[in-house]
């Protein structure tokens, strides 16, 4: 074997061992990055989660919002992608408690008998205001001592949360998106699927509740969505009797 056949051989093996090593490194990384999505949802390899779905509060009869439809073909993907499994069922056929199956529910209290239970049974520091009669207060949030208004298609509010049973051995999380709103609904689907690897590494595997707002709906949809506080403290935190409430209009 002469000297260039030599080096073609040994080009060859290096060539076939930096393949080999990169195919190796990207399935690490991809298999560390589906581990730890799966963590962050409670949903292993195969098993079967839990999609709540609400009713159109504005009509008659028992329909479902486009918006909300939307929102929950996001999470579907998000739970194919996570190699699981999903039961669709109406918030009045949802009789079960919680923490075996990991649980998606959307829509706000007034729409959804499973969320106000929820946010009853783990939110004792949030209040929705569902009276039907038109008003500056109506769908506003009061968490805490904070009330935040709604300006319809400008700006408007929605509660993104992952809560866990607290009880001991392994729990499944429950994830509320309880907005003001049906497009705010799936705003926070939009924000948990583009951004849940970032909550991962700054919650873990613990509870949170963040405060979301949705800006200029009208002209962006669900696509424009702002921070506006992390409130997991207030909003498991039982509202005072008589508490000062400060009002926070949405377009502030």
């Amino acid at each position: 074997m002469n000297d260039d056949v030599r080096n073609l051989v040994l080009g060859v093996i290096a060539a076939g061992l930096s393949a080999s090593l990169g195919w190796l490194a990207r399935t690490y990384l991809w298999k560390r990055r589906l581990r730890r999505k799966q963590a962050f949802f409670g949903l292993p390899d195969h098993s079967e989660s839990l999609l709540v779905v609400n009713r159109d509060a504005g009509s008659p009869d028992l329909a479902v919002h486009r918006y909300d439809v939307f929102a929950l073909l996001e999470l579907s993907a998000l739970i194919k992608d996570c190699n699981a499994h999903a039961d669709v069922i109406p918030q009045d056929a949802a009789r079960q408690g919680f923490g075996e199956r990991t649980e998606f529910c959307v829509g706000g209290p007034g729409s959804n008998r499973r969320m106000a239970a929820h946010m009853q049974a783990m939110l004792p520091g949030v209040r929705v205001n569902v009276d039907p009669e038109p008003g500056p207060d109506r769908l506003a949030f009061q968490i805490g001592t904070d009330r935040h208004r709604m300006q319809p298609g400008v700006a408007e509010y929605v509660l993104l949360a992952r809560l866990t049973a607290g009880q001991q051995g392994p729990s499944r999380p429950v994830f509320l998106f309880c907005g003001q709103r049906a497009i705010t609904n799936q705003a926070a689907t939009r924000y948990l699927a583009r951004n849940h690897e970032r909550l991962y590494r700054k919650h873990g595997d613990s509870s949170f509740v963040l405060l979301l707002k949705v800006v200029n709906s009208q002209a962006y949809g669900p696509d424009v969505v702002e921070l506006v506080a992390d409130v997991t403290r207030a909003a498991q935190t039982p509202l005072p009797e008589g508490a000062t409430r400060t009002t926070h209009r949405a377009g502030q």
